[in-house]
């Protein structure tokens, strides 16, 4: 569940040269508000984009965040204060494009797992502590959002009256906010007791250089990669070894997505020694090969990784033949042969076989 404490919207219209800095909170009693706000958040909150990040020593926003954790800053100055700095920095873009900065600090009782791994413990921890303690309830997880809002620009109808008989008319806006689906580039969380980062940023031009606005000049803060960049490069490199050994890439992929998904699901940070360690169990230089490329790719010891985004992720795998025939199928199917087995034939050639079929419908 996820409970919005605060929240508040800054305006900025770069064409006009002209913003507008709230006052007043968005009023979280009426509920289209709330519930637009609250779907942003979970979006960034679970989004597999997010990359990692601690303060660098000397942030100085750092100090301002710990302030208001600790009572000593207003939600409201602050995120004016945050509104001024996204102001001052797009309007230097050399396409600053139209936004709203969204700044919100709201709890998510679904975040626990996140959390813990975070903290470096697992949701197994967590649950342990449960059952030791009788009444034990995990707090919910306090963070604080900053969300760039892009507008768009579309059509409504303006209804008038001309010498008394109705004039409906067709207007262009560029007030329209972005619909809590839509997927947003530039975000930042904050955890309220770890000050532990995850943000979204997208290269800006300014002044004939590629500037990231968010970790670099906002934040000031470290990075590491996002959890879907780390399982994207660990599923390319138990691809490659297996094309390198002769083994069925599909079949290792599927596996590798399998143990994620797996992991997940506990509610557990993902190593990705242990996907090595888990694909190439049978095959000692395989897995060698696997740990020397992962090296290589300074792959962090562990991602943490929420159950809804892996599932996005991992779930599904689906592979394409070179004869046009295109197959989805659950990762978790490549550990059951007795559902889906792979062949390589003497000529080189691939089988695939699918076992215990019911039924077949068209799609």
């Amino acid at each position: 569940m996820l409970k919005v404490r605060n929240a508040i919207l800054h305006v900025f219209d770069f064409e006009t040269g002209s913003k507008y800095l709230s006052d007043n909170e968005l009023d979280l009693q009426e509920r289209p508000t709330r519930s637009y706000v609250q779907r942003h958040l979970r979006k960034v909150s679970t989004s597999p984009e997010s990359r990692h990040g601690e303060f660098c020593e000397g942030s100085a926003f750092a100090e301002k965040i710990e302030d208001y954790f600790t009572g000593r800053e207003e939600f409201v100055a602050l995120s004016q204060e945050i509104g001024l700095y996204f102001w001052e920095e797009l309007r230097k873009s050399d396409d600053p494009g139209q936004f709203d900065v969204l700044v919100a600090d709201f709890e998510d009782t679904d975040a626990v797992a996140g959390k813990a791994a975070q903290a470096g413990t697992t949701i197994g921890d967590a649950l342990a502590k449960a059952a030791e303690q009788d009444g034990y309830d995990a707090p919910p997880v306090r963070r604080f959002a900053v969300i760039l809002l892009p507008r768009k620009q579309t059509f409504v109808h303006d209804l008038r009256s001309v010498d008394g008989k109705n004039a409906n008319d067709v207007v262009r806006t560029d007030a329209a906010l972005p619909n809590p689906t839509q997927k947003v580039e530039s975000y930042l969380l904050v955890d309220a007791d770890t000050l532990a980062i995850d943000y979204c940023d997208k290269a800006r031009s300014i002044a004939g250089r590629d500037s990231y606005i968010i970790p670099d000049g906002l934040l000031q803060c470290t990075t590491q990669a996002s959890s879907r960049e780390v399982i994207s490069s660990v599923t390319k490199i138990v691809e490659d070894v297996a094309e390198e050994y002769g083994m069925t890439p599909a079949l290792a992929v599927s596996q590798a997505k399998a143990y994620v998904a797996e992991r997940a699901e506990m509610g557990e940070v993902v190593m990705p020694a242990e996907i090595g360690e888990r694909v190439f169990e049978d095959a000692p230089q395989m897995r060698e090969t696997y740990e020397r490329k992962a090296r290589e790719e300074r792959l962090p010891e562990e991602v943490p990784i929420r159950r809804g985004s892996a599932n996005r992720m991992t779930k599904t795998h689906r592979i394409k033949t070179d004869t046009g025939i295109e197959l989805s199928f659950p990762s978790e199917f490549a550990q059951h042969p007795e559902l889906i087995e792979f062949h390589t034939e003497e000529d080189g050639t691939m089988r695939i076989i699918l076992k215990g079929i019911a039924h077949i419908e068209n799609r």
